[in-house]
């Protein structure tokens, strides 16, 4: 039988996710400063579990890829090209892009490895992967790890460390690491932009970028 992806919540709960977004204005800015460090110059990129656009925008990607519907709607209307499916299976030729997003998806999908072999292959030579995710191992991280039962979207995710994750990569081919960190606080705590700090283990949302 054939697994659906783990949309459910997105698809029935859209409007919480965006009112997250709302709520935590200064965490969900921190994190896009953490991406923006590490992003290169690029002319090409798709997110890969774009949801309703809210990093790919402001990043400049134009493409995505999103298993839900009402997701997919949303950043349609905001003018993004995002066609459905799942990041197992990029519908997109090799090589297509020049930079790969993910934020908060590596936890929802099936199959993380054979993703970032998808991920991989779609990139262009010396073309770069960020990857946006809380750290397990993190103040963040233990806190939804333990409530991860009574989460609306949380409850069918699989938290990584930043070593488990950098080894997903190195097995799907990635090499040249770098790392960035911000959400030092708990999320209640943060009333301004948290700092943004080169490497992990101290932040709770941490971004690596990788070469192909």
């Amino acid at each position: 039988m054939k697994k659906m992806p783990k949309i459910s919540p997105f698809e029935k709960h859209f409007d919480r996710y965006e009112e997250w977004f709302v709520e935590n204005e200064y965490a969900y800015q921190s994190e896009l400063d953490a991406v923006k460090l590490l992003m290169p110059k690029f002319e090409k990129g798709l997110e890969v579990g774009i949801g309703t656009g809210r990093f790919a925008l402001p990043l400049g990607i134009k493409n995505g890829i999103e298993p839900s519907l009402q997701m997919r709607k949303i950043a349609i209307e905001k003018g993004l090209n995002v066609i459905e499916g799942v990041a197992e299976n990029l519908p997109f030729e090799d090589s297509s892009f020049d930079l790969v997003l993910m934020v908060t998806t590596i936890c929802f999908v099936d199959d993380p490895l054979r993703a970032l072999k998808e991920c991989y292959r779609v990139l262009k030579n010396d073309g770069t992967i960020l990857i946006g995710f809380v750290d397990r191992d993190s103040t963040i991280g233990r806190i939804y790890q333990a409530n991860k039962e009574k989460s609306l979207f949380y409850k069918e995710a699989t938290f990584f460390t930043t070593a488990e994750i950098v080894e997903l990569l190195y097995e799907a081919g990635f090499k040249n690491f770098n790392f960035s960190q911000t959400i030092f606080k708990k999320l209640d705590e943060i009333k301004e932009k948290e700092p943004v700090k080169y490497g992990f283990g101290k932040g709770s949302f941490v971004v690596i970028s990788a070469k192909k």
